[in-house]
């Protein structure tokens, strides 16, 4: 998968143009200013090594009547149970997009360490959830290491893409005591996405072959080009190795991850490994980072959904005590409008290089027909007569080609949660049903084309023969190009 010629990333970034996100946030080269914390609260700021030896840069929140405890004036008490949080997907995430859960779990008497996401080594071509892994258990031992906590009671929590990275550290050190997940994922990550995606145009009324054939092979192509790192990394052998007590916590109204069908696949993973010890909780009106949501799940509200804190605070607290819990689950049953669908990876004649191959062909072939004729022109040469099949095929063959193109990214980066395809007739945006018109007539355009170059190829001159010629071997790949991209189909 990562064999692809770079040409093909480059493609398809020039096609994705103002849809892929360009340039992913970076993270700070040293430690920012300290995060503003409330009064009730103390902040200590940390550095430790991540995977490959990185630098990374932290910040422990603790209770202050906890800390103060801690002094030498003050009662001794028993030293506090730690969590670290594991950041969702994106680059250089600074720590304070997780600052409003620190800050709910520091006050359940937890201390918590929350750090900047590295940006070295995580972009739109490259990640390792293994390297992520590192670097959680860097901060692990760092929090471990911090006065008035209990080294032996240090848990880790991850949210989204934390999800896939917090039980890779917890099934490699005994050091972590418990594992928290929030909208974790039980299923590859591609087949979430393109589940998430594929979702969010059936809200908006989609139906048909752009989001049942388009989008899922674009998000192929997508992988196989190396634009989508782990895409079909296999979390249950991992989620089986884990040996600590789990808790697991999804939204009912999430919309980036399937919410009805993950808890499954997390529990049999767990049960395969032999670990009951879990506990899944379903949060009312919440969305994929169990935050309170007023619109279904698009919009995400600073508020955690309530309990939320609570629950994590009481039940790490539980289990660091010795009171693990058995297999249960509660609240209510989540919200899921469609199923997810395997997403394998794709034969050599569907691969990303064949897909540039085509598209070169298939632009060259339609361009050349316009670009010949301007020539001749700009040379004072006499016009060679041209058919309308041809000036279709060539023009709406070319429209066709790049329009979808550009289309289906703009799609597949406005898609989920709530996507944007444009107005929607019949279940099919405007747009994809123009698109489609086009690619019917060029098909015509082809076969009438076809038919002019065979009645002429006597007469014609030699390079009009090859001009046409080029014309129609394009027409002739358009045909099964535009099949495998739903253009041709309902």
């Amino acid at each position: 998968m990562r064999r692809t010629l770079p040409a093909v990333a480059a493609m398809l970034c020039l096609l994705a143009a103002p849809a892929l996100p360009a340039v992913l946030p970076a993270a700070p080269a040293a430690a920012d200013a300290p995060p503003a914390v409330p009064s009730d609260l103390t902040a200590t700021e940390v550095s430790f090594r991540g995977g490959g030896g990185l630098v990374m840069h932290g910040t422990v929140l603790t209770s202050a009547s906890t800390s103060a405890s801690t002094s030498a004036s003050a009662p001794a008490r028993s030293p506090r149970p730690g969590v670290v949080l594991v950041h969702g997907s994106g680059a250089g995430v600074p720590r304070t997009k997780l600052m409003g859960e620190a800050v709910e779990f520091a006050r359940e008497g937890l201390s918590v360490l929350v750090y900047d996401k590295r940006s070295e080594g995580y972009s739109l071509f490259r990640r390792s959830f293994s390297q992520l892994a590192d670097d959680a258990l860097g901060a692990v031992a760092t929090l471990r290491s911090q006065p008035g906590v209990d080294p032996a009671k240090v848990g880790v929590w991850g949210f989204s893409e934390g999800g896939w990275v917090a039980p890779i550290a917890a099934s490699r050190s005994e050091d972590i005591a418990f594992l928290v997940l929030v909208g974790a994922n039980g299923l590859p990550p591609l087949r979430q996405q393109t589940w998430a995606v594929a979702a969010g145009l059936r809200k908006a009324g989609v139906a048909g072959s752009l989001v049942e054939r388009a989008e899922l092979n674009l998000y192929r192509t997508i992988a196989d080009g190396g634009m989508f790192p782990e895409p079909y990394y296999d979390p249950e052998p991992t989620l089986a190795a884990v040996r600590q007590p789990v808790l697991a916590i999804w939204g009912t109204h999430d919309l980036l991850t399937p919410p009805q069908e993950s808890p499954p696949v997390v529990a049999r993973a767990l049960e395969r490994g032999g670990n009951r010890h879990y506990t899944f909780r379903f949060f009312p009106g919440a969305d994929h980072a169990a935050h309170q949501s007023p619109d279904g799940g698009v919009t995400r509200l600073p508020e955690l959904a309530p309990g939320y804190a609570d629950l994590v605070g009481s039940w790490a607290g539980d289990v660091t005590a010795g009171r693990a819990p058995t297999s249960g689950t509660s609240g209510p049953a989540p919200t899921q409008a469609s199923p997810t669908v395997p997403v394998e990876p794709p034969a050599w004649w569907e691969s990303a290089p064949m897909q540039l191959a085509a598209l070169v062909l298939l632009v060259v072939a339609f361009a050349a027909y316009p670009v010949v004729a301007l020539v001749r022109r700009l040379r004072r040469r006499p016009p060679v007569p041209a058919t309308r099949a041809a000036r279709l095929l060539s023009a709406g063959g070319l429209a066709a080609v790049l329009g979808s193109f550009s289309y289906l990214f703009y799609v597949v980066m406005t898609g989920g949660k709530l996507a944007a395809p444009g107005p929607v007739a019949a279940g099919r945006p405007l747009v994809w049903l123009a698109l489609q018109a086009l690619a019917v007539a060029s098909v015509a355009a082809t076969v009438l084309t076809a038919l002019a170059w065979r009645r002429s190829r006597g007469t014609a001159p030699r390079g009009e023969r090859v001009r046409l010629g080029l014309l129609l071997a394009g027409g002739v790949v358009f045909l099964p190009w535009a099949l495998y991209w739903g253009l041709l189909l309902p």
